[in-house]
C-alpha cells in the first residue's frame, strides 16, 4: 500500500540541498574520467549530476519526479522521466551513479536488474543510500502518530534501507561482483526544522490523513522527536544512516 511521494524542486533546494552536497563522496568513489557514459539513477534536482559533467562524462540523468527533472534539464543536464524500475537501457553505460535514490525505488530486484542491463560488461555501479536504521527514530515516531489515529505506518513506508549484508547479497543474485559496502552513520544537521524535513521526505505517511488532521498529526511527531534529534542549541540532526557501494556487472 505504499503511496508515492510527490516531490517539489523549488521546495527540495530549499531544505534538501545538504543531499547533493553530502553525495560528494559518492562521486569521488564513481571517479568519472572523461569520454565516459554514466547513467545518473535518480538524479534530483541535477546539482551533482553538473560535477559528473564538469568530469568530461557524458551523462544521461533519470528520475522519476516531473518537476525534478525540469529542474534539472534547466541546468542543461538531459534529463529525462523515468523511473528506476523501468529502466529501458541495453549495454549503454561504463557506470552507474546513484545518490540518495535508491531507498526509494521498489522492488530494489528491478532497479538493479535494470542497472545491469544497461551497463557495458565490466562497467561499475557505484551508490549511496539509506542504510539500515536509517531515519529510526523518525520512523518510530511517525508509527506512534498514525498509529493512534488507526493507521499503519508501516504500510505506507515508501522507503527501503537494507543492510550491507543483504543488499550485498541482492548485487551478487543481479550479476554484480561487490568491490565494497559498508554502513556509515551520518547524523545530518537540518538546515530547517523537522516539520519541513517531513512536507519534503515523508508525505507519503500523512497522505492517507485529511488535510485537515495533517498539520496536527505533524507537530506531534515533532514533539516526539525534540527530545531525540534536536541539540541544546535548537539545532535539528537527522539520524541518517548509509550505505555505500561499489560493484562492477560481470557475466552470469
Amino acid at each position: 500500500m505504499s503511496v508515492e511521494q510527490h516531490w517539489s524542486a523549488r521546495r527540495y533546494a530549499e531544505t534538501a540541498h545538504f543531499v547533493p552536497a553530502l553525495g560528494v563522496p559518492v562521486l569521488e568513489l564513481l571517479a568519472p574520467s572523461a569520454d565516459e557514459h554514466i547513467l545518473d539513477l535518480g538524479c534530483g534536482d541535477g546539482v551533482l549530476t553538473e560535477k559528473i559533467v564538469a568530469a568530461g562524462a557524458r551523462v544521461v540523468a533519470v528520475d522519476a519526479a516531473p518537476d525534478m527533472v525540469a529542474a534539472a534539464r534547466a541546468r542543461g543536464i538531459d534529463a529525462r522521466v523515468l523511473r528506476g524500475q523501468n529502466l529501458p537501457f541495453e549495454g549503454e553505460f561504463d557506470a552507474v551513479f546513484s545518490n540518495a535514490a535508491l531507498h526509494w525505488m521498489r522492488p530494489p530486484e528491478a532497479v538493479l536488474a535494470g542497472v545491469r542491463r544497461a551497463l557495458k560488461p565490466g562497467g561499475r555501479f557505484v551508490g549511496e543510500m539509506g542504510g539500515h536504521n536509517n531515519t529510526a527514530a523518525i520512523i518510530v515516531a511517525l508509527s506512534a502518530v498514525l498509529g493512534q489515529r488507526g493507521i499503519d505506518a508501516h504500510r505506507l513506508n515508501p522507503w527501503y534501507f537494507p543492510s550491507a549484508a543483504a543488499y550485498r547479497e541482492k548485487l551478487g543474485e543481479a550479476g554484480f561482483t561487490v568491490e565494497e559496502i559498508r554502513i556509515i552513520p551520518r547524523p545530518t544537521v537540518l538546515p530547517t526544522s523537522i516539520e519541513p524535513w517531513l512536507d519534503t521526505f515523508a508525505g507519503a505517511f500523512f497522505s492517507t490523513l485529511p488535510e485537515r488532521d495533517r498539520v496536527s498529526a505533524r507537530a506531534e511527531v515533532a514533539d516526539l522527536l525534540r527530545p531525540v534529534l534536536m541539540d541544546e542549541t535548537g539545532t535539528w540532526i537527522a539520524d541518517y544512516v548509509r550505505l555505500r557501494f561499489r560493484a562492477t556487472r560481470h557475466e552470469k
